[in-house]
């Protein structure tokens, strides 16, 4: 399966002046896979040193000179390790705080090996050991669930991509193609974007199957609790867990997932689920400038949980149940913000770790909502998702009256147009979506 990450990876090999990458991402992502892909494909020889599955491995990071390290994995892992011609794969190295500490060390003495470093619990390590890595000496990239668009590479839609690629604001999209894609997104909403489902379905073509196995993962996900949560954190971590897939959307509160539990500890249980990659909240903020988090109220937010699929699986909608209704229209619309929420998090700069937020107007006896704000070049671009055909967007003309906006998005079931200020944007075409607002911006100014 191709990631859109993996040129990036193949622009960092052919760089001369790289730095080492941390690859951080949820467990199950496809971090491991997505790596040895690449190392297999690029390089003459990919040497994995994987600390959960050989932990004898931790004792070559006693010292942290690169030199050093290199000379006794060749020994351990039989295989040359050649600067150039290897990568070096230190995977779950969550357990073993040497190897990260040693990874600065990779730049300064041993630069032209090349070196990627991934942990599903990567997180906790970086935050509890305090590791501070000087600007210069490695280079963090985040991985996401597979996005739409990378579903549909997996299937083989060239065709309805270079399509995608190339559609603009004054094209009408053909009747034909636009209820392709989206029966297509419907599957992708049914089945989600963990490459492992992903995988079973492009097997199967089973969706019980496909729920059987989103089962499995989030039981996996469960097992992980102990990992990091202390015997007094476990069962408000897993409370929160089991709580978090029905408020997805909502305007949070920590009552709505136990009144008999104190904030304080539950808010100690969404840091752990945001540090595991499970939760991501998006704040409020008023929008008032850039950056959009200089105006966050941080105490207001909502939560989106890491995979729709997984959202699905955990709330146990069955999924005829979900074919047969009208797409996305599922607890009040909760999917659709879910949707649009994990692919905008998708299509982020993979450099950073990005974040969402939404409009609420300051204003008293007024209330105006927009579900979410995003910044494009130096504009700030508001975005309302509608779940069904229909649906009024008196917020986002709220919006545009407040801030002086020349124009909105809304994201729906409706074809790509322009009208009356408002960027209609079809739920398959969120890939699209900067390109398409910069070619409205275009528009407006000539």
């Amino acid at each position: 399966m191709r990631r859109t990450i993996e040129p990036i990876l193949k622009k960092w090999k052919d760089q001369v002046d790289r730095l080492p990458i941390i690859l951080r991402g949820a467990r199950q992502v496809g971090k491991s896979f997505t790596v040895e892909k690449f190392g297999n494909e690029h390089f003459e020889s990919l040497v994995v040193v994987n600390f959960e599955f050989r932990p004898e491995l931790a004792a070559c990071f006693d010292t942290l000179d690169p030199l050093s390290i290199c000379a006794k994995l060749e020994i351990l892992c039989k295989t040359r390790i050649i600067p150039g011609k290897t990568l070096l794969f230190l995977d779950e190295i969550q357990n073993c705080p040497k190897a990260i500490m040693a990874m600065r060390y990779f730049k300064e003495k041993l630069p032209e090996l090349h070196v990627i470093a991934a942990g599903s619990l990567l997180e906790f390590a970086l935050h509890e050991e305090q590791f501070s890595f000087p600007v210069g000496r490695v280079q963090f990239l985040y991985l996401k669930p597979m996005s739409f668009y990378e579903y549909l590479s997996s299937q083989n839609h060239d065709r309805l991509i270079e399509f995608m690629d190339q559609v603009n604001v004054d094209q009408i999209i053909e009747p034909v193609i636009h209820e392709q894609l989206l029966t297509l997104l419907r599957q992708y909403i049914l089945i989600g974007g963990m490459p492992m489902i992903v995988r079973r379905f492009l097997d199967t073509h089973s969706f019980l199957e496909c729920q059987l196995l989103l089962g499995s993962l989030l039981e996996t996900y469960r097992s992980d609790f102990p990992k990091y949560a202390t015997k007094t954190q476990y069962k408000q971590v897993q409370l929160f867990f089991e709580k978090a897939p029905g408020l997805v959307s909502q305007h949070f509160k920590y009552s709505h997932v136990s009144p008999e539990h104190r904030s304080a500890d539950l808010k100690i249980a969404l840091e752990q689920l945001g540090w595991a990659g499970l939760l991501h909240k998006v704040t409020a903020t008023s929008a008032s400038g850039i950056p959009l988090m200089a105006h966050a109220k941080e105490n207001k937010f909502k939560l989106l949980f890491l995979d729709i699929g997984l959202v699905n699986c955990a709330d146990k909608l069955e999924f005829q149940t979900v074919w047969d209704t009208q797409l996305l229209q599922i607890n009040a619309g909760a999917q659709a913000e879910q949707l649009v929420g994990q692919e905008l998090l998708a299509y982020a700069d993979p450099y950073v770790n990005s974040q969402l937020f939404y409009w609420e107007r300051e204003k008293k006896g007024s209330i105006a909502e927009v579900d979410y704000v995003i910044q494009v070049g130096r504009q700030i671009i508001p975005i309302e998702v509608k779940a069904g055909a229909t649906g009024s967007l008196k917020s986002l003309a709220q919006f545009l009256s407040d801030k002086r906006q020349p124009f909105g998005v809304r994201i729906s079931q409706h074809p790509l147009s322009f009208h009356d200020r408002i960027l209609s944007v079809p739920l398959y075409l969120i890939s699209q979506l900067s390109r398409l607002i910069q070619q409205t911006s275009a528009k407006i100014a000539t």
